[in-house]
């Protein structure tokens, strides 16, 4: 990727830290910026954006809103997973749904793949793709 290239998503993904949905916040704020290990928001891997990273856990989480839902979105989603687990690391992703209905569930899940993860000796197992 071009330095302009990276530039860009750079400042995109400074816009996004600033601008976070509502859901977004509410993980960030009210469990992940708490959590033991580091997680980053809006991180820029490649050429993507990625909700939220933990380089530790080699865990991305992605809060999905309806247009993640529609045919483009599902393709672009396939491709950007596809891509990212080809650099090893693991998708959770969550709709804005499950953040505002399940909350405790999420933070259940994730938690859970994070204690895995940092205890098994191997690589993570695969989660929460689709």
């Amino acid at each position: 990727m071009n330095e302009r290239a990276n530039s860009k998503l750079t400042n995109n993904s400074q816009n996004l830290r600033k601008n976070m949905t509502k859901e977004e916040r509410h993980l960030w704020y009210d469990f992940l910026k708490n959590q033991p290990i580091t997680f980053n928001r809006q991180k820029v891997i490649g050429s993507y954006i990625v909700d939220f990273y933990c380089a530790s856990t080699n865990l991305v989480i992605e809060i999905d809103g309806s247009q993640h839902y529609e045919d483009a979105g599902k393709a672009k989603d396939i491709k950007r997973d596809n891509y990212l687990k080809g650099l090893g690391l693991t998708v959770l992703r969550y709709s804005n749904y499950d953040i505002n209905s399940n909350f405790d569930g999420v933070c259940a899940d994730i938690l859970r793949y994070v204690s895995t993860s940092s205890t098994a000796s191997g690589p993570p197992s695969p989660r929460g793709e689709g």
